[in-house]
């Protein structure tokens, strides 16, 4: 029975994502994009009308509409279900690519803004030497070696960006070191890694967390030009940019939906992704917080 504690603990939750909108309106439009992108991800299998590989072979090509909402392609697929299908896919790169650029990007940059020195420099050395291969060149030698899979996809992403973080969270630990608050904590006798992890982690992690939404969109952006140039996921798995590809061939000829609706689905994504960066920017970071004010 839903009782006055529970209605007291959805107004507390209404006014706070009320605060959060007004403190940040680009926050909520990214979380609502983002959000609905997810939902639409985890109710694929409900919502679609029908299989995202099933063939329609005398249905090649359908303009949208009727039993087609966004038409069919040259394989005589829903491209409707191969759009929400495609959600996973999105998803299914970004968050854990995110999860594994940030669990090695923060500790490299975590022990090399603490330690310092020769620590600092070899780390250093080695972020740059992986950062200064172009992207693309890079990601498509290691995806042509690894194998075209979803695992190696996002082994690749997440590796290849984990230096961003890296950086980011350096700089942070090299302000804070000097702080009042670990000096006190290295004075109690606590052990480097517990000044580390403990003391330092959670105020120098708020800018790597901004970061992280705005990755996950170059995660989804670089699966999907991987898959476009034909190294990525292939059809006939419900990839965007693998779709994208193969409904460029028609927009010469008329066919045009074939290419929008996903190419759409992905520019929304990434937007969302974005701004909810942008968002979280604003409201982790004191500093654009009191200039907003």
């Amino acid at each position: 029975m839903f009782t006055k504690k529970d209605s007291s603990a959805v107004v507390k939750f209404v006014n706070y994502s009320l605060g959060i909108s007004r403190r940040s309106p680009t926050f909520a439009v990214g979380f609502s994009i983002v959000g609905l992108f997810l939902l639409l991800a985890l109710l694929a299998d409900f919502i679609a009308p029908h299989s995202p590989t099933q063939s329609f072979s005398y249905n090649v090509l359908n303009p949208p509409g009727g039993r087609f909402l966004f038409g069919s392609d040259g394989n005589g697929m829903d491209v409707f279900s191969r759009v929400l299908h495609g959600c996973r896919y999105a998803f299914g790169i970004s968050i854990p690519a995110g999860l594994i650029m940030i669990s090695i990007g923060v500790p490299l940059g975590l022990v090399a803004g603490y330690r310092g020195g020769f620590i600092d420099e070899v780390l250093l050395r080695i972020l740059d030497v992986l950062r200064s291969f172009p992207t693309i060149i890079l990601a498509l030698a290691v995806v042509a070696a690894m194998g075209q899979s979803l695992t190696s996809m996002v082994l690749v992403i997440g590796v290849l960006d984990s230096p961003i973080f890296a950086r980011v969270v350096r700089a942070e630990v090299l302000a804070l070191r000097s702080s009042t608050f670990v000096m006190a904590a290295i004075a109690m006798g606590n052990p480097a890694w517990r000044v580390m992890f403990v003391h330092i982690l959670p105020n120098a992690i708020l800018g790597a967390t901004a970061q992280l939404p705005m990755r996950m969109a170059w995660a989804v952006r670089i699966s999907a030009t991987l898959a476009f140039i034909g190294v990525g996921i292939q059809a006939p798995t419900p990839e965007w940019g693998a779709m994208i590809r193969q409904g460029a061939e028609y927009v010469i000829t008329g066919e045009w939906w074939v290419a929008l609706f996903p190419g759409v689905a992905l520019m929304l994504l990434v937007l969302g992704f974005n701004l909810l960066g942008d968002g979280l920017s604003d409201i982790l970071d004191p500093r654009r917080r009191s200039v907003g004010k």
